[in-house]
């Protein structure tokens, strides 16, 4: 069992990350003062697997777990599904120290941070990640939204947890093409920060792919404390927490018009990443070997870094609605493994020109 303070002037919580962790959710999670019942935001397929052991920790604390259904996936980051979950909260009178409770992927996550920050104008929350993508990254650092149509979490608020309780044992039922998708964001740490992770994960991957529990907790935990310091740093993504944008760029317009409906989020980051050294590349910022480490990484964690892509000039249009986009699509690049700087206003014609490389239609 590991634990890492996320310290901020708002007030400090714990990650911590183990295995057994849901069912000693009594144990890990601060005073709550006054709060009576637990609200347990989760979808049919992790409830079946998770949600016992996690009633037990609650109750242990004297919590009474109420748990709330949502769809599976992107699905349940949407409006109509907040609105929804209000209604269930209003229904069953929730006051303002109850506990809102993620347990699920980033998805879940997003959502039940975005209704606790906004319901009664803020509820206490407690993520509990079943994912590899939300334990290295999502469930850290007070980010929550839902999707539009138009774009990728376009509505949302920063709201940080409580507490964050990373059971690595939930990642032993993650179908395999969503743990590798987690992989993805293991991959961004170690490309963008983490130079000795990234060597690590190209001398020997092996016990990481065959989700050993003690490696699981050790990479889980080497990310969560990246995140955690970046968070402490900038919390509202004004300066260098953008660096956790790696590979995003291009991995939210790829979702968007896939009508995040196609590529898993970790696929399109991956692709992402790639493209980010592509143009790193093309800028005289990296090199060819910076974008040969891309791909090799990738490829040994069963990533593509190549794909159908759609056509330029649709990619360039998903980027105008990027929430960070001012006047021109801004990049996180890497200069070298672990040295990232943000670049803005990329011409267009690069861009096309990277895109067509990776396969791009037209």
């Amino acid at each position: 069992m590991r634990t890492i303070t996320v310290g901020l002037p708002g007030g400090s919580y714990e990650v911590v990350v183990g295995t057994g962790v849901l069912e000693e959710a009594n144990t890990h999670l601060p005073l709550l003062l006054d709060a009576e019942r637990a609200f347990v935001v989760t979808d049919r397929q992790v409830a079946e697997h998770w949600f016992e052991g996690l009633d037990k920790g609650l109750r242990g604390r004297g919590l009474q777990p109420v748990m709330l259904g949502v769809p599976e996936g992107e699905e349940a980051k949407a409006l109509p599904v907040a609105e929804a979950v209000y209604q269930q909260l209003a229904v069953q009178e929730a006051h303002r120290d109850d506990l809102i409770v993620a347990l699920g992927g980033g998805a879940i996550g997003d959502l039940a941070g975005f209704v606790a920050a906004t319901y009664m104008r803020g509820l206490p929350l407690v993520q509990v990640p079943t994912t590899l993508t939300a334990q290295v990254d999502a469930a850290i650092g007070g980010k929550t939204a839902v999707n539009l149509p138009e774009g990728k979490n376009l509505v949302g608020a920063y709201h940080q947890p409580v507490a964050v309780l990373a059971d690595v044992a939930t990642l032993a039922t993650l179908p395999d093409r969503e743990f590798r998708s987690g992989l993805a964001e293991v991959a961004k740490y170690a490309l963008a920060l983490d130079a000795e992770l990234l060597a690590r994960l190209e001398k020997d991957a092996s016990a990481l792919l065959a989700r050993d529990p003690a490696s699981l907790e050790e990479v889980v935990s080497r990310c969560a404390t990246a995140k955690a310091r970046i968070v402490e740093s900038d919390e509202r993504d004004s300066g260098r927490r953008l660096i956790l944008n790696y590979g995003h760029t291009l991995g939210h317009a790829l979702e968007r018009l896939d009508s995040f409906a196609g590529r898993s989020h970790g696929e399109a980051v991956a692709l992402g990443m790639v493209f980010a050294a592509r143009l790193s590349e093309g800028l005289g910022i990296g090199s060819e070997e910076l974008v040969a480490r891309h791909q090799r990484l990738l490829s040994a964690l069963g990533l593509e870094h190549r794909a159908n892509l759609p056509p330029a000039d649709e990619v360039l249009g998903a980027f105008r609605m990027d929430k960070k986009y001012r006047g021109g699509v801004r990049f996180v690049l890497l200069e070298d493994i672990g040295k990232a700087r943000v670049v803005e206003n990329v011409s267009d014609d690069l861009i096309r020109e990277k895109l067509n490389e990776m396969g791009a239609a037209g």
